[in-house]
């Protein structure tokens, strides 16, 4: 997915163009990190952009800062969509790791919406149970078990009352990847950052510097590079209250959560809802219960949301 206003990928292009990431953005501005660790403050050509960090980037030089004259092709794109507006979260993503606890009670079916659009996006994704230390972590636990039979691994974490254990057991699924964290408020999202990122303060530094001269608040997401060796990254990104999900057609939710996905190619009729027809193979595997009640509720959820007529 090319920005409007920048050139597409493989078009001709000036031979004194340099190469970058983006490392963090902010309104129509991004910072640009080069292969020289310095970061520049950019703008795309055109009056849209759909720049996101981890684009990769083509970018000239001007006096104040750069433009972005052409956006690398992406691997994947993570983003949400209601009726009104699609978010970006990030490019080039090699998981997410959406953050959950026990307290306060997470959200499963704002759990099952980045799942789900991260299936989408074919993109891993990696949960991680924090605050394991607490009485409630035994119902989290308990809540998640369906995730774990389907595939989805979960790391447990005690960030702030074990940071050393926890540290280790992430960063055995961070090393060498880029990795997209997700988390409502009060999920000690912003905690790995600081405690896997010693000079997280230090890289912020650089991004509000790069920014000094403008008047740039809002930030999307921003990188930070794990080690000096610059292989592994973060991308941390503002809380989510909803995570829309109007992208997806109702009739491919089942095909995006693999519970449901296991139980399809049984169904008697070829466009089967799986909600209320008779000889439908998923609601089979529901009575066996190879199909939690929850999920089963989040569906049925889910799919009356996205069959709403659209705007």
């Amino acid at each position: 997915m090319s920005a409007p206003g920048a050139r597409a990928a493989g078009a001709e292009v000036p031979a004194a163009l340099g190469i970058g990431l983006v490392v963090a953005a902010h309104g129509r501005h991004v910072v640009v990190e080069t292969p020289e660790r310095e970061r520049v403050l950019c703008h795309p050509r055109g009056k849209k952009s759909e720049l996101v960090v981890g684009d990769r980037v083509r970018w000239q030089a001007t006096g104040d800062g750069g433009v972005v004259e052409q956006i690398e092709p992406r691997r994947n794109l993570l983003f949400r969509q209601d009726e009104w507006r699609t978010k970006s979260f990030a490019a080039n993503l090699d998981q997410i790791l959406m953050l959950v606890a026990g307290e306060p009670v997470f959200s499963e079916a704002q759990l099952t919406r980045a799942l789900v659009a991260a299936q989408d996006a074919g993109i891993p994704a990696l949960i991680g149970l924090n605050k394991t230390d607490l009485p409630a972590a035994a119902a989290a636990r308990e809540r998640l078990a369906p995730y774990r039979a389907m595939g989805v691994e979960v790391v447990e974490l005690a960030l702030k009352a074990d940071p050393a254990g926890s540290s280790a057991r992430l960063l055995a699924h961070l090393d060498g990847r880029t990795t997209l964290v997700l988390g409502a408020s009060g999920m000690g999202k912003s905690t790995p950052i600081n405690l896997l990122v010693p000079a997280a303060a230090a890289q912020v530094g650089e991004i509000s510097q790069a920014l000094a001269a403008g008047r740039h608040t809002t930030t999307t997401s921003t990188w930070y590079w794990l080690d000096d060796a610059r292989r592994g990254a973060l991308i941390d990104t503002p809380g989510f209250q909803e995570f829309g999900l109007r992208h997806i057609e109702p009739e491919r939710l089942a095909t995006l959560m693999p519970d449901f996905a296991a139980a399809l190619g049984h169904c008697r009729f070829h466009n089967c809802s799986h909600r209320h027809e008779p000889g439908c193979g998923v609601r089979a595997a529901m009575a066996r219960g190879e199909i939690s009640a929850p999920r089963q509720r989040i569906y049925e959820m889910l799919f009356e949301e996205l069959s709403r007529p659209r705007w």
